[in-house]
């Protein structure tokens, strides 16, 4: 029996559930040193596919096995490439973390005044990312720690929507921004607690959003604005909504020009 070869930047974009799915129909044998972490079981199925091609009699090279010979180096790499330099955390304060990697600090994670997302994560002098936990902010340079992309510049919001052409960059920026209201990516659609809130896509270069209960893509001018629209699908999450959860945990007094907006918008649709 043959099984599809997953690359790690594959897997990443997958739940946590269809990876253990993978693991188990791939037969895997490699024991998964933290079974609550995604990263530790994908770790296990790229280096299970790599020992598996590694263990291939040795043939006579025609075009076809030079081929495969490079698809193999490539699984290779990306074996090596999942586990690169341990990080280390060094907790300066309860509301500032340095991370380490080779003695040498590679990131690290604040706390501001933001009421939205005062968790920042700065690489190098620079602003790279923005949440409203530090979970998240941790996810976010773990996974490019991995995939060696932490030290790459930060794109402006037009580069984006200029580059963001193929599938990959598509997924990218959708999971990056799924990130921040803490959504999972499944194969049909954007979910929060197991309720799926819609699909976001971006066709010839356009932004949409089509949310649960609607059958019509709405037009939107970035990913960002695209997911943020799935924040106010009225749903239920532990007998309060996800607009709640995000949106309503401080006082009106409190709450941003920002977040006011996004109240308004969402009484109109309720009273629509």
């Amino acid at each position: 029996m043959t099984h599809v070869i997953y690359t790690a930047q594959q897997l990443q974009l997958k739940s946590i559930a269809h990876v253990k799915q993978i693991y188990s129909e791939i037969a895997c044998t490699v024991e998964v040193s933290d079974k609550r972490c995604k990263d530790a079981w994908i770790s296990a199925i790229v280096n299970y596919q790599a020992s598996k091609i590694q263990k291939l009699a040795p043939a006579p090279l025609n075009e076809q096995d030079l081929a495969q010979a490079e698809l193999d180096n490539y699984i290779t790499d990306q074996a090596q490439a999942i586990a690169p330099e341990p990080l280390t955390i060094i907790e300066i304060s309860f509301d500032h973390h340095e991370y380490y990697a080779d003695d040498k600090v590679v990131a690290s994670i604040s706390h501001d005044d933001n009421l939205t997302q005062p968790w920042v994560v700065m690489v190098n002098g620079t602003e790279k990312f923005r949440a409203n936990t530090w979970a998240r902010c941790n996810r976010f340079i773990e996974w490019h720690h991995q995939d060696g992309t932490l030290n790459e510049p930060v794109p402006t919001q037009t580069e984006v929507e200029e580059t963001a052409t193929t599938g990959n960059e598509v997924m990218a920026q959708i999971f990056i921004e799924c990130e921040k209201y803490g959504f999972e990516i499944l194969d049909d659609g954007i979910y929060h607690n197991d309720i799926k809130l819609g699909e976001v896509g971006c066709t010839d270069g356009g932004w949409w959003v089509m949310r649960t209960g609607e059958c019509q893509q709405l037009l939107c001018d970035s990913a960002m604005e695209a997911v943020q629209s799935l924040s106010m699908v009225d749903v239920s999450c532990d007998s309060k909504s996800i607009f709640d959860e995000y949106f309503l945990e401080q006082p009106l007094e409190q709450l941003t020009g920002d977040k006011l907006q996004r109240l308004l918008e969402r009484a109109e649709l309720v009273t629509a």
